[in-house]
């Protein structure tokens, strides 16, 4: 029974040392353009009926948390049967590969939230920043077994999270168009990579 045990943790152990090593087919363009119209839909809603965004600071904080919850769950749906399709018995493996490269990214981003929220309300108005600073180092962190592409995305993210940290305080906090831009447009370059790079089979 040790030997049948040993074993088979040597085959985990290889199978997950190989999707380590291949490229994530598991990412399809679809639900990166579907999420990022829904982005810029929710923003200009966003923009009709919240014509004052800060004062709706926290309102703006749920919103979007929701907006990336969703969004969440929709390339994950994808990203599963995509993986399954295309990886085939390395599924299990390289979506796991694929979530522990962006989750220290996506749990700083989190736990930078609730820091701001719990003792730093005044400074909220950086969250949607950070958000993309976080995002954008998800990207880069994963980049190694995503198409070379990516690294775009990764720029993009950086580039805007930057941009609203200078620009987006004020007047401008929590205008719509800082998460409707930076996160809409980003969702629709990742399906444009996806697409032109030859992973796609959509």
């Amino acid at each position: 029974m040790q030997d049948l045990d040993k074993a088979l943790a040597e085959i985990d152990a290889i199978k997950t040392q190989l999707a380590r090593g291949e490229t994530f087919h598991g990412l399809g363009p679809t639900a990166f353009a579907a999420t990022g119209v829904f982005a810029l839909l929710v923003a200009g809603g966003e923009a009709v009926w919240m014509p004052s965004p800060g004062v709706h600071g926290v309102s703006f904080l749920i919103l979007w948390i929701a907006v990336a919850a969703v969004s969440a769950a929709v390339i994950g749906y994808e990203m599963i049967g995509r993986s399954r399709r295309m990886h085939s018995q390395l599924a299990d493996e390289m979506i796991a590969a694929a979530v522990w490269q962006f989750l220290p990214a996506a749990t700083a981003g989190v736990l930078v939230t609730a820091v701001l929220y719990g003792f730093a309300q005044a400074e909220l108005w950086m969250a949607p920043a950070l958000w993309q600073l976080c995002f954008s180092l998800g990207v880069f962190a994963s980049c190694r077994f995503l198409p070379r592409g990516m690294l775009l995305v990764g720029a993009w993210h950086l580039a805007t999270g930057l941009g609203c940290l200078a620009f987006a305080q004020g007047p401008h906090a929590f205008s719509p168009w800082t998460m409707g831009l930076a996160f809409g447009v980003g969702q629709i370059l990742v399906a444009a990579v996806l697409r032109f790079s030859g992973t796609s089979d959509d």
